[in-house]
């Protein structure tokens, strides 16, 4: 018998092919184009079975990870979103990116991808003069022509260090200072070679309209964030009023990309997850930060960035809070989980970081944020952002609707002390303004002290205007209004919460998780293999039917059945190619393990199984392979364990 040890196997003797992985993912249709008979269109993008199952894999254990493990308030809200939603949100004025026309063509750029590809090319370049190895995207011929072209060049060394310096930072420079990089670098459309316009803002949002008229305009959403918090008051009320509380949503969004070439990276219609953790603004500590604090985090911080580096420091997450690397434990301690969840489902540990956004960048409602970014063969993406929001969402729609979206703390011990509080003389007020006073009552009870001194000053010189959240004006006199200072006693604690929103891409970690997982044979490149982990892997397990025997149907049955009944999503290949193409095709597929039947199965109710990635194979009793497959899915057990229960299979089994 063979030695129950398992084979040990070199996944890294041939460079990873990405063109080579990009033609397995379409042939065996992880994903395609969309409308591609139609010709496609750029940023959109059909899922196949594989890719369909591994996604909704991903999403079965991201929901065991966060909703389940974290005991979070699942939402489903709507994709069409009214315009007010996002005019008030500050989307519409601020959701956009800097784009910039090659002067000849028309072509549209992204004015930051393309400081990035062209520096980055005579950065590669630089290297290959030098002798050095400098990383090349290895792509097809169509997305070769949509990158700035590597030419050895030697620059000086001040200039590599500009370069690496003014790379480090890109994400801080707004528009101008992208043209201004544009100038001074020469940076020309590569496709071209043709100057490129100034840059100017492009709103991401697709705009649509609500009803038959078109008289109410609405957006599809770019970010599911808006309806957690549109909802956040019936939300405290199913919490029983208590904070700290989180809700999670997965569902699609969307944004109008300005030039979307790099696959499942850059679309411009995705599935997103996110998370809205509703915390004491007083209070950001977490109770489960204790059970994280010693997770090792790769750390990448402002700045180091702002500096021109990318010097990255490798730090337990409770260092990093206590340091004020990172602001707060809550904020930590959903950064530790972000990285436990990646890691899990099989996101290489050594190609992951979390980068903090330097000010420039930051979006318009976050007072920190900090992104996992992964490195894949286009270099670090963002595939989650973690970002303190703050009070600015549930302030501006309270503000704006006139909804208070607060909570509300019965105190330990009351409070006495001054205030300043209105009072109106509703006769005269409602002689003057009839229906509108009690419009113009709740605009003035919504006012917070600082601006409730505002309004006194105003009244002891003049009357004063009064704004409403719909827009409209209301001139209240000195005899309508009162502010007098009064002492007060309040048992009642209220407030708006602070947000920690971790909001998953999770197109680009299945697209990367698939780069991480992909090699090829040692001894032969073309038979690519996908090492999937069980927990995400499309299909558990290949069922092989060695003939195509009416004998071996019952058990084909019941081997599929047993599998069924356990919950291993299992598929039975009995085409006529041979067992080793059959095995091999699975291996593309990232199926884990395969199980044999032949002639000795019917005779002797053995069944031996195949594991992908060492290619060893175990033999015995039909259920006590099935039985240790159910344990290898389910993780309880691994494969040097199951090696221990199982004997190697020698490729001969004894039959009348």
């Amino acid at each position: 018998m063979a030695s129950s040890a398992p084979t040990v196997v070199n996944k890294n003797t041939h460079l990873f092919d990405k063109a080579r992985l990009d033609i397995l993912l379409n042939r065996r249709f992880f994903f395609a184009p969309a409308f591609e008979i139609y010709g496609g269109t750029a940023g959109l993008y059909d899922y196949g079975p594989p890719g369909s199952s591994l996604q909704a894999n991903i999403i079965a254990e991201w929901r065991r990870h966060f909703i389940v493990g974290e005991g979070m308030l699942e939402l489903d809200t709507t994709i069409m979103t009214p315009a007010p939603v996002f005019e008030t949100s500050g989307h519409v004025a601020r959701f956009a990116d800097w784009m910039v026309k090659d002067t000849k063509t028309g072509d549209v750029l992204r004015a930051d991808h393309l400081v990035s590809n062209v520096l980055g090319a005579r950065l590669a370049g630089d290297k290959e003069a030098r002798g050095l190895t400098a990383q090349r995207q290895i792509d097809d011929k169509k997305k070769k022509k949509k990158a700035a072209k590597v030419t050895a060049v030697q620059l000086d060394d001040g200039v590599v260090q500009e370069y690496e310096s003014v790379l480090a930072q890109l994400d801080n420079y707004d528009g101008p200072q992208l043209g201004e990089l544009c100038k001074k670098y020469a940076i020309k459309n590569p496709d071209t070679g043709n100057d490129v316009t100034e840059p100017v803002q492009f709103n991401l949002m697709f705009k649509s309209s609500i009803g038959p008229t078109g008289a109410y305009p609405g957006y599809l959403r770019p970010e599911t964030a808006q309806g957690h918090f549109l909802n956040f008051s019936r939300l405290l009320d199913f919490n029983n009023g208590k904070l700290p509380f989180a809700s999670a949503q997965i569902g699609r969004a969307f944004r109008n990309e300005i030039s979307p070439r790099a696959g499942l990276l850059r679309v411009r219609e995705f599935t997103m997850a996110e998370i809205e953790h509703y915390v004491d603004p007083e209070d950001k500590s977490h109770a489960g930060f204790v059970d994280v604090q010693d997770q090792e985090l790769v750390l990448l911080d402002r700045h180091v960035q702002v500096e021109g580096r990318i010097d990255v420091t490798r730090i337990t997450i409770g260092e990093a809070v206590r340091r004020g690397i990172v602001a707060n434990e809550t904020l930590g301690y959903f950064m530790a989980r972000i990285y436990q969840f990646l890691i899990k489902i099989g996101i290489d540990s050594n190609r992951l970081r979390f980068r903090q956004h330097m000010a420039n960048e930051m979006a318009h409602y976050a007072t920190d944020c900090w992104d996992a970014e992964i490195q894949n063969s286009s270099g670090w993406t963002e595939c989650v952002g973690c970002a303190d929001r703050a009070a600015y969402d549930l302030t501006v729609h309270s503000k704006k609707t006139g909804h208070p979206l607060v909570v509300r703390e019965a105190l330990k011990e009351p409070i006495v002390h001054e205030k300043d509080i209105p009072e109106f003389d509703k006769k005269a007020l409602g002689q003057t303004y009839r229906k509108d006073a009690g419009v113009i009552v709740k605009a003035v009870e919504a006012l917070n002290q600082e601006e409730l001194a505002t309004v006194k000053e105003t009244l002891s010189h003049r009357p004063v205007t009064i704004k409403t959240p719909d827009g409209q004006s209301f001139e209240v006199s000195p005899q309508m209004l009162k502010i007098e200072r009064k002492t007060v006693k309040e048992t009642i604690r209220e407030f708006t919460p602070n947000v920690i929103e971790p909001s998953f891409g999770l197109g680009r970690i299945l697209y990367i998780l698939l780069e991480h997982s992909f090699w090829s044979r040692e001894q032969d490149i073309e038979r690519g293999v996908l090492s999937l982990r069980p927990l995400v892997a499309p299909t558990k397990v290949l069922i092989v039917p060695l003939s195509s025997n009416e004998k071996f149907v019952p058990l084909v049955q019941e081997v599929s059945a047993k599998f069924r009944k356990a919950g291993v999503f299992a598929r039975v290949d009995d085409s006529t190619a041979t067992i080793g193409k059959r095995y091999s095709r699975n291996d593309e597929l990232g199926t884990p393990y395969g199980v044999t039947l032949d002639f000795a199965s019917v005779q002797n109710r053995t069944m031996t199984l195949r594991e992908r990635d060492t290619m060893d194979q175990r033999i015995g009793p039909i259920d006590d392979v099935i039985a240790t497959v159910v344990e290898l899915v389910q993780g309880t057990i691994d494969w040097n364990e199951a090696c221990q229960r199982l004997p190697a299979y020698d490729g001969v089994q004894a039959i009348d």
